[in-house]
């Protein structure tokens, strides 16, 4: 395994492996004793981060999640497991009440529902402190101060590590960003957005966001993840679900252009190149970029993890990298 640092604090960044453990889907979709395994190899394996929110996954049974952080929870205290291995959680889109989802009826970012959340998840995960809490989607009906206000006093009480963001808008981002350094409060340093090497177009609907945009690092974020140094991107969804190698995976609409094609060519070129799969040279494109991606990658058998940990040594020439970069 491989290692990067997360975080700019001396007192709260972390060193993490390379490659993320998505846990979504464990503890619904994902039975607890294939769930355990998973968790007991990739832990074996010297991996270290492992992703889950407070609402996965409410869609199984139409309830309001908490599945995924409860098994994760149960490993821990089977397995002992200490601060050795950081879980990140995250908060705002858990639905409010059963039957509803997190884009007509969210808990939201507000201070009450902050400090309410974390306690929650960190009863589920049974830990003092929350390694890493995202804002899980944004909250235009809170001030952005209240929100930044709530983060920060977590923090200074010691139930929380390091603060992130997913699915707002760059300069949402930035803004609540600025809100926190003027108040001499701690910010947002760990950004999770769907990332991969395939493009999306931002002119039409995803299946998540109605305007197509802000679950994805387009090229706003991404260039402000190059303006900022610090920030590091946690890159979900890297594999598309499969449809890089499974013809019963098929992309989404949003990637349905000119581009596509020319850039899985190459991937399948490079691929045959290296000996690797496909899965496994997009997951080394992101662990080598110039920019610090961690994939985050879920897995739901030993074979796919084991296929996603081999991608940790899978060392891309530079040409190889730039004609990735390059294809369109």
């Amino acid at each position: 395994m491989k290692y990067r640092v997360i975080g700019t604090d001396p007192a709260r960044r972390r060193e993490v492996s390379v490659l993320a453990l998505g846990a979504m889907l464990f503890g619904s979709f994902t039975d607890e004793r294939t769930a355990f395994a998973l968790l007991d190899r990739y832990v074996e394996a010297g991996g270290t981060l492992i992703d889950t929110s407070d609402n996965y996954a409410y869609w199984h049974d139409g309830g309001q999640g908490g599945q995924s952080e409860e098994l994760l929870g149960r490993w821990r205290r089977s397995r002992g497991v200490g601060d050795e291995v950081l879980i990140a959680t995250k908060l705002g889109a858990r639905p409010l009440a059963p039957g509803t989802g997190f884009l007509d009826n969210p808990e939201g970012l507000s201070a009450g529902t902050i400090r309410e959340a974390a306690d929650r998840s960190r009863e589920r995960l049974g830990v003092e402190r929350l390694d890493l809490l995202y804002a899980h989607i944004d909250d235009p009906t809170v001030p952005q101060e209240e929100t930044v206000e709530a983060f920060g006093a977590l923090v200074a009480e010691g139930t929380v590590g390091l603060l992130g963001v997913s699915n707002q808008a760059a300069w949402r981002v930035e803004r609540a960003r600025a809100l926190a350094a003027a108040a001499g409060l701690p910010g947002y340093e760990v950004l999770q957005y769907q990332h991969s090497l395939l493009r999306p177009r931002f002119d039409v609907p995803s299946g998540l966001f109605p305007d197509g945009s802000l679950g994805h690092a387009g090229p706003d974020l991404i260039g402000y993840l190059r303006a900022v140094p610090g920030l590091t991107l946690v890159a979900y969804s890297p594999l598309l679900a499969g449809a890089y190698v499974r013809e019963d995976k098929p992309l989404a609409p949003d990637y349905d252009h000119p581009g596509t094609p020319a850039r899985l060519a190459v991937l399948r070129d490079i691929a045959r190149e290296t000996g690797a799969t496909a899965n496994q040279v997009v997951l080394a494109w992101q662990i080598g970029a110039e920019l610090p991606i961690v994939p985050l990658a879920g897995a739901s058998t030993t074979a796919q993890l084991e296929e996603n940990l081999a991608a940790v040594d899978l060392e891309l020439t530079a040409d190889q990298r730039a004609r990735l970069d390059a294809a369109h």
